[in-house]
């Protein structure tokens, strides 16, 4: 090897280890861009699992007011002790809890003292039991609507208080509480590819899709909180364990936490509070998936710096075979130009590859999110629930009063919802591709009333009205039942949510052929927001009021039918939303 080309081969080795060096110090950084980006596609999944969980307990909390106002409870806190209405009460609560799927109903004198409860005949059942130090209990003799959350100092069971005042005429008797087992909420973040973990101001784990983080603390209490923890007996203090934790920030909201108990197991810790009980949401997101992305761009990088000082090491060589050329024959000048050749086009392809590659692990990467998020949505089931609810509701009325027609109808309408529910939840786990029910003829008239019906449960709790006056004849379309009839609840939804708060809240709801027309007489969309009203996870919503999923889901089911769906705002004011189907009957020619 002569002098030129050591010098060549010295240059471009050197230029390859400070390359290498280079790289393995930027792994660092590039790891940390990868776990914040981690922390910022968990934000919409961490505020999905807050508005679940919030809903999930919200949904109780008017029970113990409805229990309270019994008139039996009361006769037996003002009566003597009247063994006969003791017993009554007694049951009437066991049914109760039944009824609610309740841990258990005791009622409290004003003293504190449970003298009946749903749990009677068992043996660690609350009577002769006081109260009288725990929150929920005061707060509910002083008239408020009150939740408490407790881990059972004896059982261990973790559970959710409700409670009401239980009033004889302008006097408070009593308070009416409601417990529920924590454990039943924890559905709320089945199905995620991330732990959860639901703490309180001192940092108490409540709740928990790890097990073995139940019960402990990720902080050391200090002694007077224990204090007061012990005083309240809201915690078995004896049992209380610190969660060794270690954190290390990677930005304002996001932390790499390795727990001290678990060998190489960490995670992107996010925050959200629960301003209203005092709680804070965490989740934890395996740092894996986001590590082997920085390995992976670590190894698509070196690769291509592998190629490129292969090329500068070629080029150079030639260079210097090409000054050696001038003393050799013209064919072995014409062998080199070929072998540069080849190795350029090698590096061409290569290079090619490296992009389709890198594109193919950016769209996986996207769909993988969005299926995490569809696995975690609940919104869509509330209006069938609700309807379920009402049903079950008006069945249990009628078959008392033996009435045996109706409660078979509301019993088939009850199947109805369960059936709309089980195809709404097929639909969003194909939001991210092309849906495989085939579209055909239908009846848009049935297709209206039955999103009318569902919709009339919140009609019943929060007001407003429907204006629709159904088509002369029969309008058929192209499309599938129910997904057509989700998309007719999704826009009736938004119009009354446009105008909450108004007084007088009317919708239009027109069917004019294959055309289904939404008008509200709210205030209207901000013309900056047109154009990105169809897209997934935007909304004009307060925080907490919506994830920006409905329309996305209506738009893209409207467009799979072959039809079309744009929003405006009316002259008269107001929002407008107009969904164009294809005619059946037009289909039906073409295939002919």
């Amino acid at each position: 090897m002569n002098a030129q080309r050591r010098r060549i081969f010295l240059f471009t080795g050197g230029l390859a280890l400070a390359t290498v060096l280079a790289g393995a110090l930027s792994v660092p950084s590039l790891e940390r861009h990868y776990l914040r980006q981690q922390a910022e596609q968990d934000g919409p999944l961490l505020e999905l699992a807050k508005e679940s969980l919030s809903a999930a307990l919200d949904r109780y909390a008017p029970l113990p007011a409805l229990i309270a106002e019994r008139a039996s409870l009361a006769d037996l806190l003002a009566a003597p002790p009247d063994a006969a209405l003791l017993a009554e009460v007694n049951e009437d609560l066991r049914q109760t809890a039944l009824m609610v799927q309740a841990s258990d109903v005791f009622l409290m004198d004003i003293s504190g003292r449970t003298i009946a409860a749903a749990t009677y005949r068992e043996p660690g059942s609350f009577i002769d039991r006081n109260f009288s130090h725990q929150s929920y209990f005061m707060n509910a003799r002083e008239g408020a609507l009150t939740s408490f959350q407790v881990s059972g100092t004896t059982t261990g069971e973790r559970g959710y208080y409700y409670a009401a005042p239980v009033e004889e005429g302008d006097r408070i008797v009593g308070v009416l509480a409601v417990k529920f087992n924590i454990q039943a909420f924890n559905s709320v973040w089945n199905g995620a590819g991330s732990e959860f973990m639901v703490s309180d101001a001192n940092g108490f784990v409540l709740m928990s899709s790890r097990p073995d983080w139940h019960f402990r603390a990720m902080r050391p209490l200090t002694d007077t909180t224990r204090r007061v923890i012990a005083q309240n007996l809201q915690y078995p203090i004896d049992r209380i364990e610190l969660l060794p934790i270690n954190k290390i920030a990677l930005d304002d909201t996001a932390q790499l936490v390795s727990f001290a108990e678990t060998s190489g197991e960490s995670y992107v810790m996010t925050s959200t509070a629960l301003p209203q009980r005092g709680w804070v949401m965490t989740s934890l997101t395996p740092t894996g998936p986001a590590r082997l992305m920085a390995l992976k761009l670590l190894l698509i990088l070196g690769l291509t710096g592998l190629l490129l000082f292969g090329a500068l090491l070629s080029y150079l060589l030639k260079q210097a075979r090409q000054r050696e050329a001038l003393v050799r024959e013209q064919g072995a000048k014409r062998l080199l130009e070929a072998t540069v050749d080849e190795r350029t086009a090698d590096l061409q392809k290569a290079l090619e590859h490296l992009k389709s590659t890198q594109t193919d692990l950016i769209q996986a990467g996207k769909l993988t999110g969005l299926g995490q998020m569809s696995a975690a949505l609940s919104h869509e089931f509330n209006q069938p629930l609700a309807a379920v609810k009402t049903y079950a509701d008006n069945a249990r009325a009628f078959l008392k009063r033996d009435r045996i027609a109706e409660a078979q109808d509301n019993i088939t309408r009850i199947s109805r919802m369960v059936d709309r529910m089980a195809s709404i939840s097929a639909h969003l786990r194909n939001f991210a591709r092309r849906p495989q029910q085939a579209a055909g003829p239908l009846l848009l008239n049935q297709v209206v009333q039955d999103a009318l019906a569902v919709f009339d449960v919140r009609l019943a709790t929060t007001g407003g009205r429907i204006d629709y006056t159904p088509p002369a004849g029969e309008v058929w379309v192209i499309g599938g039942h129910v997904r057509l009839q989700q998309v007719i609840v999704n826009m009736l939804n938004n119009a009354l949510d446009a105008m909450e708060g108004q007084d007088d809240q009317v919708v239009s709801l027109r069917v004019d052929g294959p055309r289904i027309t939404v008008w509200d007489n709210g205030p209207g969309i901000d013309p900056a927001a047109l154009d990105q009203l169809f897209d997934p996870f935007f909304t004009t919503k307060p925080p907490g009021k919506g994830l920006g999923l409905g329309l996305s889901i209506s738009y893209n089911i409207v467009t799979d039918f072959g039809g079309m769906m744009t929003a405006a705002n009316h002259p008269d004011g107001g929002a407008i939303f107009v969904v164009t189907l294809q005619p059946a009957q037009a289909m039906r020619t073409a295939a002919e």
